[in-house]
Formats: C-alpha cells, structure tokens, sequence
C-alpha cells in the first residue's frame, strides 16, 4: 500500500536540538510523488518545519501507535498557505469528507475564541 493510501501517517518533526515529536496526520497524494496535508499555521509541527524542513513518515492509528513492519520514510516538508492551501484542502476533503469539515469548523471556532489559527496551512512533503 503506498503512503498516500494510508489512513494516518505518523509525521516526526524535528526540534532545534534534534529531538523528534511525531504526530498522528491525515495525509494525501498531492501530486508529482508529493504527500500533503492541512494544520494551522500555529501548530508546533509548522513551528518546527521553518526551523527544519526534514521530516520521517510511517503508518501509524489514529492515536500515533506505528503499525509493526512499517519502514520510516524519509523526507522534506514545506508548509504554505492560500492557492497552496486550498488545492491541499480540497484533496483532503475529497479523501476524509465529513471528518474534514468537521475538524476545520472546529478550527473556526477555536479561532473565533483566539485559541489558534484555524486550518490555514498546507504541508506539502517531498519524499527522499
């Protein structure tokens, strides 16, 4: 099964001193051999991804716990908004539907209340 057909992905990001933060994400073909997906642009793993683009993927449950027997990917995550954004959010909506918009008026409301950014963010990963 290729990673794009995958459920969720474990996504590792990096810390400044090295130290990895995985984390439970959708994820879709974004096209040309890319994956993506969509955060708010005040998540820790958007945070991290400007200090250190490189980032590891591997199969995971929704809850993060990797499926044994998996491989690390290995890869380069870019995150962007606006045209960027939009193109990614559809993709994602087409594969995950009413959890997708449910998860992003969950955003709007946590944004509305000054809790975060809201869904405004697409990473788009080139894998190694």
């Amino acid at each position: 099964m290729a990673l794009a057909d995958e459920k969720y992905l474990s996504l590792t990001t990096f810390t400044k001193d090295g130290r990895p933060k995985p984390t439970p994400v959708w994820v879709v073909d974004a096209g040309d051999g890319k994956l993506g997906f969509t955060t708010f642009s005040s998540s820790w793993k958007v945070k991290r991804l400007a200090n250190d683009p490189r980032v590891t993927l591997q199969p995971c449950d929704a809850k993060g716990s990797v499926r044994e027997g998996t491989e690390v990917v290995e890869g380069a995550a870019v995150a962007s908004q606006g045209p960027e954004f939009e193109r990614v959010a559809a993709l994602v909506k087409k594969k995950y539907g009413i959890q997708f918009t449910m998860i992003t008026m969950v955003g709007k409301v946590r944004k509305a209340m000054g809790k975060d950014s809201g869904t405004d963010t697409a990473v788009v990963i080139t894998l190694d």
